[in-house]
């Protein structure tokens, strides 16, 4: 590449906008997992398991994703672990994702109604059937807009994985930029790109909760 923009820039640029939402998915589901684990760990009956999970959620929410990255990378090969830019970026946000999405979700959980737990109680469910018929189906609907917001601060934090050498937007169009020297008109490409991934992320975010009434109870209560 060299001389002044053309088609095989804006294509690698493309490129990089793919890996970008790559990136983000893999973050997403595995975070999602891994939240989903947190967020059922926080509101456990057992009191280490909830010191525990409330302990990783602090940890990696006061750790910057950069650093872990960096820990990952850099860190793991001197324990004899060697991994690649697209493991230690997956991973990474991976981790911590899922510290966000486990304390959003542990809140939707508990934002619940309490008479639909008593009731649940009442009926006799077991633990789990009270969570799998009641408490989850009506958490999952207050849940929905602020786990679709959160995506577009993942994908906002996969321009970190260049640190790492990944080559996802960000850092495509810092290579481009190295042979063309011609940064704000790169960057101010990259900047419409990006927007174009998360504008209408945040739309369909506000849409859902303007749309989203309260919650139907599962279980009628007096």
């Amino acid at each position: 590449m060299g001389g002044s923009l053309n088609i095989n820039h804006l294509m690698f640029l493309g490129q990089g906008a793919l890996w970008t939402i790559g990136l983000s998915l893999i973050g997403l589901i595995g975070g999602g997992i891994a939240g989903f684990i947190i967020a059922l760990c926080r509101i456990s009956p057992s009191r280490v398991v909830r010191l525990l999970s409330a302990g990783y959620v602090q940890l990696i929410q006061g750790t910057p994703l950069l650093v872990i990255m960096f820990l990952t990378y850099f860190g793991l090969p001197t324990l004899g672990l060697t991994v690649s830019p697209l493991t230690a970026a997956g991973a990474s946000l991976t981790i911590y994702v899922a510290a966000y999405l486990g304390e959003i979700w542990r809140g939707c959980i508990q934002s619940v109604p309490r008479p639909q737990w008593e009731a649940a109680e009442g009926l006799a469910l077991s633990r789990v059937q009270r969570m799998t018929k009641v408490i989850l189906p009506q958490a999952v609907r207050i849940a929905t807009p602020p786990t679709v917001g959160f995506m577009v601060q993942i994908i906002k934090n996969t321009s970190l994985a260049s640190v790492v050498g990944f080559v996802e937007l960000a850092r495509s169009g810092q290579i481009i930029n190295n042979s063309l020297f011609e940064p704000f008109l790169i960057y101010a490409i990259i900047a419409v790109i990006y927007f174009a991934l998360c504008y209408p992320v945040s739309r369909i975010s506000r849409r859902l909760e303007a749309r989203d009434g309260p919650v139907r109870p599962i279980i009628e209560t007096a």
